[in-house]
């Protein structure tokens, strides 16, 4: 029976080997200490967290998340240990709660490998608390016990570990800080939530993201990301007022904003429809028999919730992603508790001398190693069976996607019409995990893009093992910024969506020609330092105008003719022909840019602007790395899987990007 503790309570521990089960709601980090007799911490080398999450006898998880799993093996930790201490703390970086008062109470769960609970603690009573000794497991006598502790702390890590005795507090809170946040940079967005009633629908909800470029998701630490991911916590600083979703019914995306499309007088801007309902949306409409009984259900695509086709694809999706996640996650966890179970068996049957040779201990080691086999097997079974209807799902919802979240080699293309309306979301590529790579998810990030993008044209390996040289990659990045450059100016109305590009040494002539060719550009691709400096003034000109219009409340302030469209730049060949100021602009852009209707893309190898040094490092956290080929650098901050991102790109020899791009240039004819 689980023992739910209170505040000081305490209950005996029967096994080494446990796991720390953490649901905060909101994304925390999470940490744990090694401490003497007297709970002091020794060293830096005491404790696991994000950036270094491994440590004798503890492993944490490598970002911050709403739901954490901490693995202990109370028998591996040094002997001068006698306690372990859980802790908590709140990311200081991005636009989320800064005290565990706003947010639900963190509830912590002590169970066995078998996934058992021991032991389980709410900790109440929090307030202006931005980190929190959750429980400590201790040693007592020769026994292990855990204790519900809930000592809060105001001034962060760095107050908590310097009451733990650590010597090097505020650098390791730093260091820790330093690591969560370039966790958030490679998130992929959390899905939205699943109903209650069991069924395939799915409501909408906002999505979550989080950033290290140079390593890496998802989206937005400056705001909170939204982790494809756009969602696990994303966000962007500074952002004025948050923009409603256009669609009835929905709730409110807290991170996305964006840049008035038309001026008003005084006081935060209204995004809201006129006529949005606010009762739930309809339940999607029976489009097929109900399944026989003992046979799972048939796909359909647009079977989750919304009030549209596409909002219903949309939250499909994300359904598909958070089933393919669970089962995995599922898979995983079966097989090492196989591993464990074939591992403690093993050493009981060697930890006898009678059954340590000879034919009787030959065969407690088969059985052992059959029983092993049987849990795997029955686990690949269970996953197979989950895939295959996974399988069958997708192949019915990528044909029916719109062109927004469609692939460029979709027939829905082919029917293209420069839409009226905004989408929701956009494909940037997809997403896969090695369990199966057949089945690909659409990875979807709202619009208006609430981060910038870094198309990251570095020399790396594939994750198919082949390797890419310099030059190669450099003309691939060129291509996936002008496919994804390609799909914005496609899904937006005419007009309303705008690309810059510097290319300073003119090296991306050839990838841009669709681009230049079609006249869908503002001007002319900038080339050498003067033309830096021209375009990256214009633009920082532009953010501070609107800026200065939406926080003052005077929207109708803008100068006669304004251009409030979104803006795109994309900066090839970075840091050819950027001097000091010029980065600066351009970190001034990744920033504030997104808040305000300026977006950033970058093509861009991040060791040839070592020379810049650590300056850099804010920029490349702040944008969402890409890479042009496919690779494993994204993951999703709630169950921790790393998922190979593959770009969505024109297939070779189609057409289908300039005849898309020649209807966008045709219609800004007519608008204009």
């Amino acid at each position: 029976m689980t023992a739910e503790l209170v505040r000081g309570q305490n209950h005996p521990l029967s096994q080494a080997r446990l796991e720390i089960r953490i649901s905060a709601g909101t994304p925390i980090v999470a940490v744990a200490a090694l401490g003497d007799e007297n709970g002091r911490i020794h060293g830096v080398e005491w404790v696991a967290h994000p950036g270094a999450p491994t440590q004798p006898g503890l492993e944490v998880s490598r970002q911050a998340a709403a739901d954490h799993r901490l693995a202990v093996d109370l028998d591996a930790v040094p002997e001068a240990v006698h306690r372990v201490s859980v802790l908590l703390a709140l990311p200081v970086s991005g636009t989320g709660p800064v005290r565990f008062g706003a947010v639900a109470a963190p509830f912590v769960a002590v169970t066995g490998l078998d996934g058992g609970e021991v032991a389980s603690y709410t900790i109440t009573g929090l307030e202006a608390e931005s980190a929190v000794v959750a429980l400590e497991l201790y040693r007592r006598q020769g026994a292990w016990k855990v204790r519900a502790v809930g000592q809060g702390y105001a001034g962060g890590l760095a107050e908590l570990l310097t009451d733990q005795g650590l010597p090097q507090a505020r650098q390791l809170a730093d260091s820790i800080n330093d690591a969560v946040a370039q966790g958030l940079a490679r998130s992929v967005q959390a899905p939205p939530p699943r109903t209650a009633d069991g069924n395939r629908s799915r409501q909408a909800a906002a999505p979550a993201l989080g950033p290290d470029q140079g390593g890496t998701v998802p989206q937005p630490p400056p705001v909170p990301p939204v982790s494809p991911y756009s969602g696990q916590t994303p966000g962007g600083p500074g952002q004025p007022a948050p923009q409603q979703p256009s669609y009835p019914g929905a709730e409110p995306d807290p991170h996305a904003v964006t840049q008035p499309s038309a001026p008003t007088a005084g006081g935060p801007i209204d995004y809201s429809h006129p006529r949005r309902q606010n009762a739930a949306p309809p339940p999607p409409p029976p489009t097929a028999p109900p399944a026989a009984p003992g046979q799972p259900a048939q796909p359909v695509a647009g079977d989750a919730t919304g009030w549209s086709m596409e909002e219903r694809l949309y939250n499909q999706v994300w359904g598909m992603f958070e089933d393919l996640a669970r089962t995995t996650a599922a898979y995983r966890s079966a097989v090492d508790f196989a591993e464990s179970r074939m591992d403690k068996e093993l050493e009981q049957v060697l930890s006898d001398p009678r059954s340590r040779i000879g034919g009787q201990g030959d065969a407690a080691r088969e059985a052992v190693r059959a029983r092993h086999a049987q849990l795997v097997a029955q686990a690949r079974e269970a996953l197979d069976r989950d895939l295959a209807q996974l399988a069958a799902e997708a192949d019915v919802v990528e044909p029916a996607l719109p062109p927004a979240y469609a692939r460029w080699d979709n027939p829905a293309w082919h029917s293209y019409r420069v839409p009226m309306e905004i989408p929701m979301a956009l494909r940037l590529g997809d997403l896969h995990l090695p369990e199966d790579d057949r089945i690909r998810i659409p990875m979807l990030v709202r619009l208006p893009l609430e981060r910038g993008l870094w198309i990251d044209s570095g020399p790396a390996g594939s994750s198919d093992g082949s390797f890419t040289d310099s030059h190669a990659m450099s003309r691939l990045a060129m291509d996936t910024a002008v496919a994804h450059a390609g799909r914005l100016l496609a899904v937006y109305p005419a007009g309303e969506f705008t690309v810059h590009v510097i290319d300073p040494a003119g090296s991306g002539a050839q990838p841009l020609a669709p681009l230049v060719q079609a006249g869908v550009l503002a001007a002319p691709p900038a080339l050498g330092a003067a033309g830096v400096a021209d375009v990256l003034g214009r633009l920082t000109q532009r953010v501070d105008l609107v800026q200065m219009a939406v926080r003052g409340g005077a929207a109708d302030s803008l100068p006669p003719g304004f251009d409030t469209s979104q803006q795109l730049l994309i900066v090839n060949d970075f840091p050819h022909g950027f001097d000091d100021r010029a980065v600066n602009q351009l970190r001034y852009l990744a920033d504030e840019g997104p808040a305000f209707g300026v977006h950033l893309m970058m093509v861009a190898d991040r060791e040839e602007s070592s020379g810049y040094g650590p300056l850099l490092d804010p920029l490349w956290r702040s944008l969402l790395r890409l890479t042009p080929v496919a690779d494993d650098h994204l993951a999703d901050p709630w169950v921790g899987h790393a998922w190979t991102y593959e770009p969505s790109l024109v297939p070779s020899g189609s057409k289908v990007l300039q005849q898309v791009l020649n209807q966008v240039a045709a219609a800004r004819t007519k608008f204009t």
